[in-house]
């Protein structure tokens, strides 16, 4: 009897695969409950004869589930299978014969836990309005803006700087590719890690950045050099051409918007000015990326609601996870190619 027992236990207890589908399905589903998410789930499985005579467990087990699972088999999956997905025939995905990628950060709102603030903090240095009603976690991505697929992320606390969390993410860079990113990037350190993986950049310059003439160009553009502040890369200057235009009516208040810009594409005959200048606006498609999952897929204004540091990790890479496969769903519709 007690052999039985132990058995029906086993059999009702979520196999490790079936647990990862329900992770899955809780950020897919968001912000249904568990039992929903398990119901959809079953019926699926069980319509493609999966199943077998397993049966749906207690409540309580679906709720210890995925803290048995933890959140390092999601991170690995999302490390393995989240790629470059947009092809030529991509909008907006290639230029020149690069693939257009972006970088950027963004934070995730968490429950209020003890172990959650220890692990993540609060936003802010006072109470009241100084501070946030809940903890934060830091996320940066590197993102394929033609295809809006996320190609990899790095998570830490609100207290770790964007800066940072970026600086992780040149192992996902390579040749071929053209990276843009935002004027708060702009370091030697980060320029020569991402330069270093043979991909070019196109960065925004912060405007007290002090770019000497080098070299000027018919189109504009200028050869300069950027120096690291302190260091042994200080006396090592990094060449870079830079860009330098105006848009009328881009800020709150309609005034004159400068913008500078610098990138490793020196030619100006293959590489003009003036389409680099309204290329580098396509690095807004990662603020797109972002409203997808945090707003259109978890749910506007929802709060990841484990407790726990390793809970929250697991929610995030479950998100980034049905996010991804998403957009493969959708690029395939796109292209026709469904096989």
């Amino acid at each position: 009897m007690a052999a039985c027992g132990r058995a029906e236990r086993r059999q009702r207890l979520l196999p490790a695969r079936l647990v990862v589908y329900f992770v899955l399905g809780l950020a897919l589903f968001s912000p249904a409950p568990y039992l929903e998410v398990m119901r959809h789930l079953v019926e699926g499985l069980r319509g493609l004869g999966l199943l077998g005579n397993w049966r749906v467990p207690a409540k309580s087990s679906l709720f210890r589930a995925p803290e048995r699972l933890g959140s390092e088999p999601l991170r690995v999956l999302f490390a393995t299978t989240a790629k470059p997905i947009a092809t030529e025939a991509t909008p907006g995905a290639f230029w020149r014969g690069l693939r257009l990628l972006a970088v950027d950060g963004t934070c995730w709102d968490v429950a209020d836990s003890e172990a959650n603030e220890t692990a993540f903090g609060h936003p802010g240095s006072g109470r009241g309005s100084g501070r946030s009603a809940f903890g934060q976690v830091r996320m940066a991505a590197l993102v394929e803006i033609g295809s809006h697929a996320v190609l990899d992320a790095e998570l830490a606390g609100c207290r770790t700087g964007e800066v940072t969390l970026v600086g992780r993410l040149p192992r996902s860079a390579g040749p071929g590719q053209l990276v843009l990113a935002d004027r708060a990037f702009l370091g030697v350190p980060l320029w020569q890690a991402f330069a270093a993986t043979g991909a070019d950049l196109l960065w925004r310059v912060p405007a007290n950045r002090v770019l000497p003439v080098t070299k000027q160009f018919r189109d504009g553009s200028w050869l300069s050099h950027i120096r690291a502040s302190s260091g042994p890369a200080r006396d090592e200057p990094v060449v870079v051409r830079v860009l330098a235009y105006r848009l009328e009516g881009r800020t709150a208040d309609g005034e004159i918007d400068d913008y500078r810009l610098v990138t490793i594409l020196l030619d100006a005959r293959r590489y003009p000015a003036r389409q680099l200048a309204a290329l580098y606006h396509e690095r807004w498609e990662i603020e797109s990326v972002f409203a997808e999952i945090k707003t259109h897929q978890r749910g506007a204004r929802v709060v990841l609601s484990s407790k726990t540091p390793d809970g929250v990790h697991q929610q995030i890479w479950a998100h980034l996870l049905v996010h991804h496969a998403l957009r493969e769903l959708m690029l395939g519709h796109e292209t026709g190619d469904l096989a």
